[in-house]
């Protein structure tokens, strides 16, 4: 891919700061007047000194929508209410380009650039542009420490479900059940079943798999050492991490490569990008990069875009590196007429006691409750709206931005593995009490939760798929490629919208959320 994709020509040799062509970073204050040194990538100041993350989505998603969507640029460009109004605008970015793969590498490709032009980073205490982070010297040299693995490598595909571990002909039979139940497309079951069948894939032989955010829940850190593939880890320098880390890593039958600086282990993402993206770029094997970084809040958006950032210089060191992600499953996606006609055929089948309520909840709450997923004569393709509102909009942009990455990637001929990973109970997600009940109660609307030990392996296996396949089939628009092997828990072919049911399944899954 140009490297001038997302962020527009490489900075040059000159020095922006000793030029003096750029302002000093601030001491910022925030909306709750809390002072804080910034270092790294950060959200642009303000004149007042504040860094609003609200006008940085704004643009991002008018700019993103300008190509194909003027009004809806517009619409975006005046919301005054970003934190709870941003749902519509990122629905509209998902909405403007079915049909039009031109329209959707449009929208990546302008949504890209716009986080490129805005966020900033901070060098010797003064803001640059991002771009500057495509060429500029790494603060230190990152040395490599490598740990083997003592396990023997597992030489069949198993998944952890309920406390067994599930292979060959009842693995075979979950994996029929999760399609005919709608949890899966089918093409996951078949992906999965893929590499169920060739084991000797699981190690991913010659490749070197870079697992950015080691001590995520839902990275596939724990699989792969398992299988005695080759991975390096990149996360923050907590000990305690990395005790973790490599307790895996001693337990499995893999290599783990991790970065370390004056005896420290582990590197942080938002403020080392050059130092990280060049101990990758050295490293032997077929590079693979795969994203799994999660932070709370603004700091998100930070992390997400320094990894954006490490990708466009790894790329111009690797020209064979490939790409991984997990998409969230409370995005908006194109889904296939398929899962449109199920979702219509659960709201025709739905029980007699769910079709007494549902007309006076829906009438009591102005139509809120109990909507139906898709237009009752809805033909072709849907639209899939899962965005959690109490999830943000700077997790929105986040995901987002990765999501875009991934569509010009792919445009661009790299090896691409984006899947939408299932509902599952993560930390980030039950430490937060209202998505805790609902996803307690999510089962009496057709979504199945999964716990971190099933998504983690089966993901897992999706990308060793995928990193086996090319990145699986090529399809005619980006929304297709999305939508391939998605292991969305139910939410594409459930009979409701996500959001008109939420409310009550929080209400119903309350009390098993205390427990």
């Amino acid at each position: 891919m140009p490297p001038t994709t997302a962020s527009g020509p490489a900075a040059t040799s000159a020095d922006p700061i000793r030029a003096g062509r750029v302002p000093p970073a601030r001491t910022v204050r925030h909306a709750r007047g809390v002072s804080e040194q910034q270092h790294g990538v950060v959200f642009p100041a303000g004149p007042d000194g504040r860094r609003s993350t609200g006008a940085v989505g704004r643009t991002v998603v008018a700019d993103a929508l300008a190509p194909v969507d003027p009004t809806g640029a517009r619409a975006a460009e005046r919301e005054t209410n970003w934190r709870t109004g941003y749902l519509a605008h990122v629905r509209r970015t998902t909405e403007a380009v079915v049909g039009s793969r031109t329209g959707a590498l449009a929208v990546a490709e302008a949504g890209l650039a716009s986080v490129h032009r805005q966020m900033r980073v901070v060098v010797d205490g003064a803001e640059v542009e991002l771009a500057h982070l495509r060429s500029a010297a790494p603060s230190g040299s990152l040395t490599t420490e490598t740990v083997t693995g003592e396990g023997e490598p597992e030489r069949e595909l198993t998944l952890p479900f309920r406390g067994r571990r599930l292979r060959g002909a009842e693995l075979s039979a979950q994996l029929e059940d999760w399609v005919a139940r709608g949890v899966v497309e089918p093409s996951c079951a078949d992906a999965v079943a893929a590499v169920a069948a060739h084991p000797e894939w699981l190690a991913l032989p010659g490749r070197t798999v870079a697992v950015l955010g080691a001590g995520a829940e839902m990275g596939p850190l724990t699989a792969l050492l398992r299988w005695g593939a080759t991975v390096a880890a990149v996360d923050l320098p907590r000990p305690p991490l990395w005790e973790r880390v490599l307790d895996t890593a001693r337990r499995g039958a893999g290599t783990l490569l991790l970065p370390t600086r004056d005896d420290v282990r582990g590197a942080d993402l938002i403020g080392d990008v050059p130092a990280v993206a060049d101990w990758l770029g050295g490293l032997d094997g077929v590079p693979v990069l795969g994203n799994y970084v999660y932070a709370d809040g603004a700091t998100n958006v930070r992390v997400s875009t320094a990894v954006d950032a490490l990708t466009l210089r790894l790329q111009g060191q690797r020209p064979d590196l490939a790409l991984a992600f997990l998409a969230t499953p409370t995005d908006v996606f194109v889904v296939p007429e398929e899962a449109v006609a199920a979702s219509q055929a659960a709201y025709a089948g739905r029980g007699q006691v769910a079709k007494l309520l549902g007309r006076p909840l829906r009438t009591v709450t102005a139509g809120r409750l109990l909507q139906r997923a898709y237009p009752k004569d809805a033909t072709g393709p849907g639209i899939a709206d899962s965005l959690v509102p109490q999830q943000g909009p700077n997790y929105a942009l986040a995901k987002r931005l990765q999501r875009w990455r991934a569509t010009t990637a792919r445009a661009a001929g790299t090896t691409v593995s984006m899947n939408v990973a299932p509902p599952t109970r993560t930390r980030s997600v039950v430490k937060n009490r209202a998505l805790a009940a609902a996803y307690a109660g999510a089962h009496r609307f057709g979504v199945e939760v999964f716990e971190p030990a099933t998504s983690n392996v089966l993901m897992a296996a999706l990308l060793v798929h995928d990193l086996h396949t090319g990145g699986g089939p090529a399809h005619e628009e980006p929304w297709q490629d999305e939508a391939h092997a998605a292991a969305h828990g139910g939410l594409w072919r459930g009979p409701y919208a996500p959001r008109s049911a939420l409310g009550l399944a929080a209400v119903l899954g309350v009390g098993a959320a205390r427990g």
